[in-house]
């Protein structure tokens, strides 16, 4: 069995070998009624003498099995039935491919980005969201007629949704092409995901899907704070940091990839940026919290890791489309703060609610990854032996304290111990290991 093979050699990785070993796959991502067997193909593990790129390239290439073998469905392109975190995961092998290309096509990763693009896009998804007591939004998604949103009280509150908004912007159970959806942060996760793909394969269709999602994502504002920003969701009723970063950085992001039309994203990216940074959402620690109330002020809702992340990639995009070094130095004093401030005492990345019950949740489990991913883009335009010093230290205890030694799947809580895994918090815990790779 393939992923028999895999822990076998996780073992001999543990083990600290340092000859090359060699196991066989067969196609990346497990069989399914609609796909046939591929030719079998080789994946070198290799030596682990004192090279720590190498040895990190090794963990992620045995986490990604893991991720295809339990949690991808060819049937559906998504990862573990979940919407907005299957764009996460997708930019996450989008990313480590363009790292390890020569690994990435031996698992027959564009194949994967393929089949995600085409199926993914075709899927009927009702998404409902909630907020709850901790600050946590709670998603809930009918999948193809599968999932929590298909029944009971979570389908209850899509029809009220749907019957509370005017009907252009009301909720429906409808096949999302484009991956267009109710909910603009959904919406710039696979935009970001899908430039991530057109980066790594340079396949046009990736990068104009991505280009029509930020097209629907401009209608969601101006909203009624200052006249700029966009909301967080077609009812327009909450204006929250989340979708607005991820506008920032879809803009900044077609500013550098769409030539024609670089101007206007570079004017869109600019006004977005002025308008967050004197929002009042970037608190006195520089930490950003969760939104704004009814009257646009910081609504002191939790400092949530993705939110630290999400403006560091954004920052970088515009930086590398104008060349204005006072993003870059924004950035920087914006990553000093979260690195600080939301780790444990051994530096290590901590989600506040990850010993909560729910774990965070399936939304939450995503979220340091994003954190992660993001803090290795600004590496890249600005190296910092502290940036490389917390993702390698990271990395090591998702390794050492936060999987499981037999399946190599990942946890929420990196710093230990190993919860139940779900595929989100596998691929975010991913993300820092592919920050590894790049720093070591």
């Amino acid at each position: 069995m393939i992923l028999s093979r895999i822990w076998a050699a996780a073992s001999v990785l543990a083990a600290g070998l340092t000859s090359a070993t060699t196991i066989t796959t067969t196609s990346f991502g497990p069989p399914s009624s609609s796909s046939s067997s591929s030719s079998p193909s080789s994946l070198p593990i290799a030596k682990l003498a004192d090279n720590a790129t190498e040895r990190y390239a090794n963990y992620v290439a045995l986490a990604a099995f893991a991720l295809q073998g339990f949690w991808y469905d060819r049937d559906t392109g998504l990862w573990d039935r979940a919407w907005w975190n299957s764009g996460n995961a997708l930019t996450t092998l989008a990313d480590w491919a363009r790292l390890r290309p020569v690994e990435a096509e031996s698992l027959n990763v564009s194949d994967v980005i393929r089949n995600t693009w085409s199926r993914a896009q075709d899927v009927k998804v009702v998404t409902t969201k909630s907020y709850m007591s901790n600050g946590m939004i709670k998603t809930e998604e009918c999948v193809n007629g599968q999932g929590p949103a298909c029944r009971g009280a979570a389908a209850a509150a899509v029809a009220a949704a749907a019957a509370a908004v005017p009907a252009a912007r009301a909720v429906q159970p409808r096949a999302f092409r484009d991956f267009l959806n109710d909910f603009y942060d959904d919406e710039g996760w696979w935009a970001l995901g899908l430039i991530h793909a057109y980066d790594y394969t340079r396949k046009q269709e990736y990068l104009d899907s991505a280009v029509r999602i930020f097209n629907d994502m401009q209608g969601g504002g101006p909203t009624n704070c200052s006249g700029g920003g966009i909301y967080w969701s077609k009812a327009r009723t909450y204006v929250n940091a989340i979708a607005n970063e991820l506008y920032l950085s879809v803009a900044a992001s077609l500013a550098n990839r769409v030539p024609a039309d670089k101007a206007r994203y570079v004017g869109i990216a600019e006004r977005q940026w002025a308008w967050f940074a004197n929002s009042s959402m970037i608190n006195g620690d520089s930490l950003v919290n969760d939104g704004l109330d009814a009257q646009c002020r910081n609504n002191g809702q939790p400092t949530w890791t993705y939110n630290q992340g999400v403006v560091l990639g954004g920052l970088v995009e515009l930086y590398r489309a104008t060349g204005g070094r006072g993003y870059l130095d924004r950035a920087g004093s914006l990553a000093s703060a979260s690195m600080r401030k939301l780790v444990d005492g051994n530096g290590i990345l901590v989600e506040g609610c990850e010993h909560t019950g729910d774990r965070c949740g399936a939304d939450g489990a995503q979220f340091k990854g994003v954190y992660a991913r993001n803090l290795r883009y600004l590496y890249e335009v600005a190296p910092s032996s502290d940036i490389k010093a917390f993702l390698t230290r990271n990395a090591d205890a998702i390794w050492d304290k936060d999987r499981d030694g037999k399946t190599n799947k990942l946890g929420v809580a990196w710093a230990g111990p190993l919860y139940d895994p779900i595929g989100n918090a596998h691929s975010s815990a991913m993300d820092a290991l592919v920050g590894a790779v790049a720093v070591a």
